[in-house]
C-alpha cells in the first residue's frame, strides 16, 4: 500500500488505444492511396502548355473538341463518291482503308479518315459514349460540307460504331462497310450460346479486360495499367492473336512511323474509353436494327474473316442471319487484318459502292 499523500505514477494508455489510432489512420490513408492508384493521368492535350503538338488539320465541334482529319482521293468539289472511314483500337487517321489511287480517280472517291476521340491529334471525350462517336461522325461530315449523305466504313472497333451510326444517324448514310467488328458479349438479343462462345475464344487474361471493361469501369486505367498480372493482350500487341495471314500482312500495320502519336494524349482517353463504351452497358442491341435502306437506296455490307482470332467470326455470322438485309461476306482464309492485303481495299469500295459481288476470297 502506497504512503499517504504519495502520488501514484499515471497509468500508461491502453494498448488498444494506440491500436485505434492506427487502424483509424489507414482508414483514411489507404482509401487515398487506393483512389489516387485508380485514377488516371489527365490526358496531354494537344497544343496544350506541356502537351503535344498540333501537326494536322482539325475541325472544332460545338462543344469545343476539336476532331484532326485526313483527306484522300479526289477533291471533294469533284467527288461522285464521298466516303468517311472510322479506324479501330489503337490507330488514326493515318489508318484509313488503303484505296488504290488508279479506282479513286476512275469512281471520283473522296475518302476523310479522322481520329477518333482521344487518338492522335483529337481532343478526348471522357464522357464518350456509343451515341457521341456517331453524333461526332455527322458533326464532322457538315463542318466538311459532305452534303446531305455520305458513306461510311469502319474497321474493328471502328466496325462496332457503324452499328451505333446506324442506329443514330441512318437518314445521314449513302451505304455503310462493317469490317470485322467488335461485338459486345452483353447485347440483348444474343443467346448464350453464341455469347458464350465468342467469349471462350478469346484469352484469358482478355476475358478479365473486357469483364472489367463491362462491370467495372472505373477499374479499367488501373486493370489495363498494373503489373501483378497480364492485361489487355491486344494493347500489349500480343503475337498469339495473329493469324497465319495476319502475320504475313503485319508489316504494314505493326511498323507504321507514326504510332508514337497514336497515344501521345494518355491512353485512358483513346484506349480504355475505346473499352468501357465498345463493351459497357448499351441500352439497345444491333439485333434490333431495322433495315436503314428498306427503299433500296443503299446496302450494308458485313466483312469478316474466319480466321480472325483478334474478333471472332461467330458474332458477325449470327447478327448477318438475324438481320437479312446486311450484305455479309466471309473470308474463309483470312484474319482479322485482311483490309491491308494487297486490292483487298479495291474489292470492299467497289462492293459497297457499285454493288459488285467479289470473288471468293483468300
Amino acid at each position: 500500500m502506497a504512503a499517504s499523500g504519495v502520488k501514484r505514477p499515471p497509468r500508461p494508455a491502453p494498448a488498444s488505444s494506440g491500436v485505434r489510432k492506427l487502424i483509424l489512420a489507414l482508414a483514411v490513408f489507404l482509401p487515398a492511396l487506393l483512389y489516387s492508384q485508380l485514377q488516371p493521368p489527365p490526358p496531354k492535350i494537344c497544343g496544350s502548355p506541356g502537351g503535344p503538338p498540333i501537326t494536322g488539320t482539325r475541325t472544332r465541334l460545338k462543344d469545343g473538341r476539336y476532331l484532326a482529319y485526313l483527306e484522300s482521293g479526289v477533291p471533294k468539289e469533284q467527288a461522285k463518291y464521298k466516303i468517311i472511314f472510322v479506324h479501330g483500337f489503337d490507330s488514326c487517321r493515318y489508318d484509313a482503308l488503303p484505296i488504290s489511287p488508279e479506282l479513286a480517280q476512275e469512281l471520283g472517291i473522296y475518302q476523310l479518315s479522322f481520329d477518333r476521340p482521344g487518338y492522335a491529334e483529337s481532343d478526348p471525350n471522357l464522357a464518350s459514349t456509343e451515341k457521341s462517336i456517331a453524333l461526332d461522325i455527322e458533326e464532322l461530315a457538315d463542318n466538311l460540307q459532305l452534303g446531305p449523305k455520305f458513306y461510311l466504313m469502319g474497321f474493328s472497333m471502328g466496325g462496332e460504331i457503324m452499328w451505333s451510326c446506324l442506329k443514330h444517324i441512318s437518314h445521314r448514310l449513302a451505304g455503310v462497310a462493317i469490317l470485322a467488328p467488335v461485338g459486345n458479349y452483353w447485347w440483348s438479343g444474343l443467346p448464350s450460346n453464341v455469347s458464350w462462345h465468342v467469349w471462350n475464344q478469346q484469352l484469358p487474361q482478355d476475358k478479365w479486360a473486357v469483364w472489367v471493361s463491362h462491370h467495372l469501369p472505373w477499374l479499367t486505367y488501373w486493370w489495363n495499367s498494373q503489373k501483378l498480372f497480364p492485361a489487355s493482350s491486344v494493347i500489349a500487341y500480343n503475337l498469339a492473336l495473329f493469324s497465319e495471314g495476319d502475320k504475313l500482312l503485319l508489316s504494314k500495320f505493326a511498323f507504321r512511323t507514326y504510332m508514337p502519336q497514336i497515344r501521345q494524349q494518355g491512353e485512358y482517353g483513346c484506349l480504355h474509353r475505346d473499352m468501357t463504351v465498345g463493351f459497357g452497358k448499351w441500352s439497345w442491341s444491333p439485333l434490333e436494327l431495322e433495315d436503314p435502306f428498306a427503299g433500296g437506296e443503299g446496302k450494308v455490307h458485313l466483312w469478316h474473316g474466319a480466321e480472325d482470332l483478334i474478333v471472332p467470326v461467330s458474332l458477325s455470322r449470327y447478327l448477318s442471319e438475324k438481320l437479312p438485309w446486311v450484305v455479309y461476306h466471309e473470308l474463309p482464309k483470312s484474319g482479322h487484318m485482311f483490309p491491308l492485303a494487297d486490292g483487298m481495299a479495291d474489292t470492299i469500295v467497289k462492293s459497297l459502292l457499285l454493288g459488285d459481288q467479289p470473288p471468293q476470297a483468300s
